[in-house]
Parts: structure tokens; sequence; C-alpha cells
């Protein structure tokens, strides 16, 4: 067994690296070079996680968000936000096929957010991760998502492009809590596999090296349902840009990105209302 490593980040060098993978702003852009996400999830209960993270991607700075959810969640989606497209098709038999045009077309996929944990739509989402891996689209897996990898990992090991965002309760579930055989067991995704590990203090896993990167503490004290939603999304456009720009570490620039930015814009929020 490899030892673990573990490093902290600083937030100056940080914030230095981030400025080589925001892009310009320029008039010679048109729509959806900024960045196309696609989230996978949205059932009859949770409408507000897929709107969560595809609306963060947004936010940050993409031009177009997807939602592909279940058609019991697709019209209280769309009254959310106008800004998001939403396709009701993870209950359908031909769903797989029905999502695969628009896949081809997404710079991100996330999977996850609201999934559920109907059969049904288990094994669809299983099929777009597959089909994703095949095509070479760069994902994020969270909430449900992991729970397809619990007795799944093998789909994701020795892929490229892939970012998983546990909280503790599902890492603990993907890894176990024995240390030495969570470390064998992350050794085996390999190199193209990052885990961002949420919790008070976010750590960022490099499995092949052992490295675990320490982020800055800080932001909001409660943990609300919907926090990681946001950071899913916002980490599928930082995870575009640091592709774009050409970097040897994209997944674990765009997971520092979306765990301290987050963060710092709580913090400079709370500011300006404790000096306004």
């Amino acid at each position: 067994m490899s030892k673990i490593i573990e490093i902290p980040v600083h937030a100056q060098k940080l914030l230095t690296i981030f400025r080589t993978i925001i892009p310009k702003l320029s008039n010679g852009k048109y729509k959806g070079q900024y960045g196309r996400i696609g989230v996978i999830g949205g059932s009859l209960e949770y409408t507000g996680a897929p709107y969560f993270a595809a609306i963060s991607a947004i936010k940050v700075g993409a031009d177009l968000s997807h939602v592909f959810c279940h058609s019991a969640a697709a019209a209280v989606i769309k009254s959310y936000s106008p800004d998001l497209i939403v396709h009701p098709v993870l209950d359908r038999e031909d769903a797989v096929e029905q999502i695969k045009p628009w896949i081809d077309r997404l710079h991100v996929v996330v999977i996850g957010p609201g999934l559920g944990r109907d059969a049904h739509v288990l094994k669809t989402a299983t099929d777009v991760i597959k089909l994703c891996l095949d095509l070479g689209k760069p994902i994020v897996v969270d909430a449900d998502g992991l729970f397809i990898l619990n007795d799944n990992i093998q789909l994701i090991c020795g892929q490229r492009n892939v970012i998983l965002t546990p909280n503790a309760i599902e890492f603990q579930r993907l890894f176990g809590t024995d240390l030495a055989a969570a470390r064998e067991k992350m050794l085996r995704l390999g190199d193209g596999v990052v885990v961002l590990e949420k919790g008070a203090q976010d750590k960022i896993h490099i499995p092949h090296t052992g490295e675990v990167y320490a982020m800055p503490t800080g932001g909001s004290g409660r943990r609300c349902g919907g926090q990681g939603d946001l950071l899913s999304g916002s980490l599928a456009t930082f995870f575009h840009w640091s592709l774009q720009s050409n970097q040897s570490n994209p997944a674990y620039l765009a997971a520092c990105a979306s765990s301290y930015f987050p963060k710092l814009t709580f913090i400079c929020k709370v500011y300006r209302r404790m000096v306004v």
C-alpha cells in the first residue's frame, strides 16, 4: 500500500492558477462555447437538486444547462427557471436513445442530483454513465449517481476525466471505513479519476499517487440540502474550462475551484452585510 500524503492547499496560489483557466469574454464567441452542461437527475420527490446543479453551472459562467429528468419532475423544474432546458425522459423505455444525441453536444455531464432510487431510472443512469465513458465525455458523479457505484465501482476504474463528489457518508459507502482498505480500493480507480470528499474541510484525493489535498475551510456553518448540488454544477463548468485550457491536471483544478469559490462568495456576502 502506498503512503497517503496530505498536502495543504494555499488560497493565493489557487487564485493565480484559476486566472489561467477562466475564459476571457469575447465578441467572437458564439452561444455554447463557454460551456454546455448536462444534469442527469430529477424525480417526483427531488426537483430542487437538479435545478440547483444546472442553474449553478450557468451562474458560474456556462452558456447552457440541460436537465434530463423523470417526466413527473419536468414541469416543476421548468417552473423554477426559464434558463434551463428540461427533457422529461428518464422514465422512458428508450431514454438512453433519447439522451444520446444531446450527450454528443455537451461538454460535461453531471450524474445523480435528485435521481432517486427507482430501479428503471437507476438502470438508465448506469447506461448513461457507460455511454459517457465510451464517448470520452467528462462526467461528475454525485448523490444517487454515487449510489450506483457502491456495488459497481469497477465501472469507472481506469477511465479518464471522472470526478466523484461524495460527502462523508457517501465516501464511507464507496470505500469503507478501514483506511488501508479504502486506500487500496481507491488506488484501483487509476490516474483518470479524482475524488472530491466534501466536509467541513474538503479534501481532494488523487488516487494513483496517494496525495490528498486539504482545501481551505470557510463558508456557511449550515449543512442544508442543496449545497452539494451547487458544488456539482459549478464543478462541471470549471471542469470544462480546465479541459479547454489544456491544463495537465484539469480535474484537480476544477475540484479546487468548485470547493473554494462558493465558500469565498459566502464570506464576501457576510462581510458585505456587516459593513453596509
